[in-house]
């Protein structure tokens, strides 16, 4: 994928049937990255979700958030690789054992498949998450803290990247490395409601930032025409690069 604005963006088909997925995959292909399918669709669907967005000429970030003893994970993580998706995601509290098992059980498969490796992601810690409902977990550490954390873990595991706040990547890519992909949900338009969002940022802050791709769901899927949503937002991101540069 090339470093066009649209190439960064993710859209997050949270729908509940998969006539309005296919809807949206054909309306938006154009103009976005990938559609991230999450648990309500593929619960719901199965695999068949993902080979109609293939069969569209789409990409797909497989978002189940795997998180389970290594062994169960990586056996999942090899039928994942079946499917052909672009990128998908376990749980960095999983643990290191866990995240390496999975990583190397994906390489081989791949290999052995003869069939392009998807990224592996490890999610941080959740965008609906506070310091006070971390606590309330018995993690004593700040947000920032455990973030930062989980992503030198997953770094050490093997993982492609983590999945954190866009408040958080500028620690990570500081952390990590900037090869170390930083995927953002919590990103919304500077018209849109935060929701159930508790650390979020534009698309345009999220990028500059170090993003390398932002996930965006209900201000462009609830939208009136789901396109010009898109539109508008790569749009507010060019003009912010634009700014950016004539400093």
């Amino acid at each position: 994928m090339t470093a066009r604005p649209q190439n960064k963006i993710i859209i997050a088909l949270d729908v509940d049937s998969i006539e309005r997925a296919r809807e949206l995959v054909a309306l938006l292909k154009h103009d976005v990255g990938l559609f991230k399918v999450g648990k309500q669709l593929f619960t719901r669907y199965g695999p068949q979700v993902l080979t109609m967005i293939h069969e569209q000429g789409g990409n797909v970030f497989l978002d189940l958030k795997f998180h389970d003893i290594p062994n169960t994970v990586a056996l999942a993580a090899e039928e994942v690789v079946r499917h052909g998706v672009f990128m998908f995601n376990v749980h960095a509290l999983g643990g290191f054992e866990m995240m390496k098992q999975t990583v190397d059980a994906v390489h081989k498969k791949a290999q052995a498949a003869d069939m392009r490796r998807p990224m592996v992601l490890a999610v941080t810690v959740l965008t609906s998450l506070s310091g006070e409902d971390l606590s309330a977990t018995g993690v004593n550490a700040s947000v920032d803290e455990q973030v930062l954390r989980l992503a030198r873990l997953s770094r050490s595991a093997g993982v492609d990247g983590v999945v954190a706040s866009p408040r958080e990547i500028e620690t990570i890519k500081k952390a990590c490395g900037a090869d170390f992909l930083v995927v953002t949900p919590g990103v919304r338009p500077g018209t849109a409601k935060a929701d159930d969002q508790k650390r979020v940022l534009t698309p345009g802050e999220a990028l500059q930032k170090g993003a390398d791709y932002i996930v965006i769901g209900r201000p462009v899927i609830k939208a009136p025409d789901p396109l010009l949503a898109v539109r508008e937002i790569v749009k507010e991101i060019e003009h912010r690069q634009q700014n950016t540069d004539n400093r």
